[in-house]
């Protein structure tokens, strides 16, 4: 008898305390990420945007891209222009993640007197923005960085070197432009990280590369060392804008990694949007026309761009 009532009484127990199984409790699951794929159709049309592919030396295979492509360019076709390539959020990678984005570019463009300029949605691999040299055909960032670049400085009329080069990602995203730009500071002059896990980045400093059981990366290929390489010379100069939001769950270790640029003497901006969550639009409702005037900023400085007009 006892051998049956105390498994229901423990049963009981679990429900009353909350314990029990999640669905019971009303939380929804995770839903898996869908398969990785290289190549993503845009489901939407947006104004400026198109979908392209192009073939990936390495690997043979079709990769996908999103670029917007600003108001006169097909009209003007002696322009060149600077170009400011943006890093998806999540894990795995899609160039349409992030694609959105591109209507908060449109409207400044169209409305508040920014100058044009391209903006390039990467697709950032298996493991987003990551090389995985020990998977196939997973090496995000050599394909971003080797020939997503090229390819782009080879098929549009941009400004094909770091002064009219820009960085920006969120969250993910976030954490490859941290990494990519102090790894390549050569590539570009304008680089604004947003949201990223630079907690996570720091543990896989300290443990040798190790994120997770499953996910090693290798050592030193992240934000915190890579900062210390950098800053050993800070050459070429980077100018770079680190942008958060007050409600998202990256706030306070991006508020410790901004310590750790400061005790490094590295120059940097910061934009803080008070209770904005951990999204790349809810900071664009809010400050975006900031963001994308420090790259307009930094492409003046270098030359990229005329300087502004002077009011009169």
């Amino acid at each position: 008898m006892w051998c049956r009532i105390i498994p229901l009484m423990i049963a009981m127990l679990v429900m009353t305390l909350g314990l029990g199984d999640a669905n019971a409790q009303g939380t929804k699951k995770k839903k898996p990420p869908a398969p990785f794929k290289w190549v993503n159709p845009l489901k939407a049309e947006l104004p400026g945007v198109q979908h392209h592919v192009f073939v990936s030396p390495s690997m043979n295979e079709e990769v996908g891209y999103c670029i917007y492509l600003p108001p006169g360019y097909e009209k003007d076709t002696d322009r060149r222009y600077p170009v400011v390539y943006y890093l998806h959020g999540g894990r795995p990678g899609s160039e349409v993640k992030s694609v959105s984005l591109a209507k908060y570019f449109h409207q400044y463009m169209t409305e508040s007197g920014v100058p044009p300029m391209i903006y390039v949605f990467v697709n950032g691999g298996p493991v987003s923005h990551y090389n995985m040299a020990d998977r196939k055909n997973a090496m995000g960032e050599d394909v971003f960085v080797k020939e997503l670049i090229p390819h782009i400085d080879k098929t549009y009329r941009t400004i094909a070197n770091r002064s009219g080069r820009g960085l920006e990602g969120f969250s993910q995203g976030g954490r490859g432009t941290t990494r990519i730009m102090f790894k390549h500071p050569d590539l570009f002059c304008s680089a604004a990280p947003g949201g990223s896990g630079y907690a996570t980045e720091k543990r896989i400093s300290e443990e040798n590369g190790r994120e997770s059981e499953n996910l090693v990366f290798a050592p030193g290929d992240n934000t915190w060392d890579l900062a210390r390489e950098y800053a050993k010379t800070k050459e070429p100069e980077l100018h770079i804008l680190l942008h958060v939001g007050t409600a998202g769950f990256n706030y306070e270790n991006n508020l410790e990694y901004m310590k750790f640029l400061e005790s490094l003497k590295i120059p940097f901006q910061r934009i803080i949007v008070e209770g904005a969550p951990h999204s790349a639009q809810k900071i664009y409702d809010k400050r975006g026309l900031e963001l994308i005037q420090f790259h307009v900023d930094n492409f003046r400085r270098s030359g990229a761009l005329p300087p502004a007009a002077e009011k009169r």
